[in-house]
């Protein structure tokens, strides 16, 4: 069970997250989640470059261990980058010490102040402690693209009835993603050119909402 669409309640709750970015400008912030790999993430990267649009990738450390050209690349082409633990862990069902330990650890490959839980799985205790010394960036539009009992035109949907303008929008480059993804960001990103937008990446826009 999950929401595509983040319900101001939870925004307001959860105000020390970031959920969008305040603009009234013709922009969103497209996020990839769980990379890098190549199976996936070279082909984002490439439809990206296509359409001149930045985006920000959110990266598990033992991803990283394993693919650093990749990770080089994504650097490379002017992308942001983000904490997403080493090992992918679920903060809800990892003891404080142990997850923490585990950002570090990807802190050590990955040196981004932004920050991503997990299935956006986080107790109180461990956003706490993470708020001094990360940005924790949810998401106001999930695209669902990991669910694979959806068609790819309905992760389509997802996002183009979603979206606003500051959107924060979660794409993953991961396996079980790829087949709606294929589908669906092209077609996203049409969209979004043919309307006048742009996707740009989070670092600067986090830090001047800030």
């Amino acid at each position: 069970m999950y929401l595509v669409k983040t319900p101001q309640v939870v925004q307001n709750i959860f105000s020390d997250f970031v959920w969008s970015i305040p603009t009234d400008q013709k922009e969103v912030f497209l996020t990839f989640d769980d990379g890098p790999i190549p199976e996936v993430t070279p082909w984002v990267l490439d439809v990206l470059k296509a359409y001149d649009f930045k985006a920000t990738f959110f990266c598990v450390g033992d991803n990283v261990r394993k693919y650093d050209s990749i990770y080089d690349r994504i650097m490379e082409e002017g992308h942001s980058i983000g904490n997403h633990t080493f090992n992918h862990l679920n903060g809800w069902t990892t003891d404080q010490e142990t997850y923490l330990e585990n950002i570090k650890e990807c802190d050590l490959l990955v040196q981004s102040d932004l920050f991503r839980p997990p299935y956006g799985k986080l107790r109180r205790s461990q956003s706490q402690v993470l708020k001094l010394i990360k940005t924790v960036v949810m998401w106001d539009v999930l695209s669902g693209d990991f669910d694979q009992s959806i068609t790819p035109e309905k992760c389509l949907s997802n996002v183009l009835d979603n979206y606003s303008n500051g959107s924060i929008i979660v794409f993953h480059d991961s396996i079980k993603a790829q087949h709606n993804l294929r589908y669906t960001l092209p077609k996203y990103l049409d969209h979004l050119k043919s309307s006048g937008f742009l996707s740009k990446s989070l670092e600067a826009a986090v830090y001047e909402y800030a």
